[in-house]
């Protein structure tokens, strides 16, 4: 059995020492773009400066003949686009697909010290994790890279789900999960041909009257993610890493998308997949926190002074466990005020 001790040793000689803490930055959309489609590609400069994070994929979405020239694009965009404060992550193949060894060792090679996040598929156990966490360390030293490139993990299969906590905490370069609903289904059998969000058919009934057994009975419609969401986001904040909701595939339901976000918001994720522009400026709005939470947030944390003992403040009983909630809320609107001058005087920093 290893030392605990060695966890943070690099795994290659010459690779960059692993990080001890993931750094926390605005990444509210992961706003995913194809590398092989030319009209595509010409747009990333521009989208990058509305996005905390874009995402090049070579995975799903881009068909077997194209995967050479997405990951060649990548490449290319990677050296030639300024992304200032915008995030570059990418998605790669499958660990069993023919194509992740040649996307992991072109893509830290050539552009290794550009990427932030690369986002693994199909994670279903910390061996997936291991594996690319040595993978990455010998190709780091190879090109010698001064920062550890962080691993990102997508939660698409039972056994996925089953091994979370292991998967959290397998490497100090993890960096994240997100949530693959699409595969996930198919995965659990589920009865669903939707991309995330919600669906007619799983929900709850009110119960008859008793006075009248034909009368209208209400339903509400439930959320069929709302398990694995909370297990991930609990997974994630035991082990210092950050949750994320991943895609909402109706991209002309804008309303739904909204409310499936700002589920995962309230939940604890820190943000959502973006696979269309419209889908941007939602994923803003929804993971920044609400003005008037956040001038609440603050009223309560000046007026508790330092947190201990209990306050009421308009009727509402305010304590340490509540001023704790209040910090966390002031704490992300300061870090994405920030870069955001509109946020910033909203927020009265």
């Amino acid at each position: 059995m290893r030392s605990a001790k060695d966890f943070f040793k690099p795994l290659a000689l010459g690779a960059p020492t692993p990080l001890r803490e993931i750094p926390f930055k605005p990444s509210r959309m992961i706003h995913f773009f194809d590398p092989s489609n030319a009209k595509m590609a010409a747009k990333v400069p521009e989208i990058a400066k509305k996005c905390d994070v874009m995402l090049g994929n070579l995975e799903d979405a881009i068909q077997a003949d194209n995967k050479i020239a997405a990951r060649e694009g990548l490449v290319k965009i990677g050296r030639t686009v300024d992304f200032g404060a915008c995030q570059l992550w990418t998605r790669v193949n499958s660990l069993d697909s023919p194509w992740c060894l040649d996307d992991l060792t072109t893509l830290v090679s050539e552009i290794g010290d550009k990427v932030d996040v690369v986002m693994v598929p199909k994670v279903e156990g910390a061996w997936d994790i291991h594996y690319v966490d040595r993978l990455l360390a010998q190709l780091e030293a190879r090109a010698g890279l001064s920062k550890p490139i962080m691993v990102h993990a997508i939660l698409e299969t039972a056994l996925g789900v089953a091994n979370v906590e292991e998967i959290c905490s397998a490497s100090p370069r993890m960096q994240g999960l997100s949530l693959g609903p699409a595969d996930l289904a198919a995965s659990r059998r589920m009865k669903t041909t939707r991309v995330g969000g919600g669906h007619p058919g799983y929900l709850v009934r009110e119960d008859p009257n008793p006075a009248n057994e034909n009368a209208p009975r209400a339903t509400a419609q439930q959320d069929l993610w709302h398990y694995t969401m909370a297990r991930m986001v609990d997974a994630c904040a035991a082990n210092g890493i950050l949750p994320y909701y991943g895609p909402f595939g109706d991209i002309k339901d804008v309303v739904a998308c909204e409310d499936q976000f700002r589920n995962a918001f309230l939940m604890g994720c820190v943000g959502a997949w973006s696979l269309h522009p419209v889908q941007i400026d939602i994923a803003k709005k929804v993971f920044s926190p609400p003005v008037d939470e956040v001038l609440w947030a603050k009223k309560v944390i000046d007026q508790m002074g330092d947190g201990t003992g209990a306050v009421m403040i308009d009727g509402k009983m305010q304590d340490d466990a509540t001023v704790k909630q209040c910090r966390v809320m002031v704490a992300l609107a300061k870090m994405l005020a920030e870069g955001d001058p509109e946020l910033r005087a909203a927020y009265g920093f």
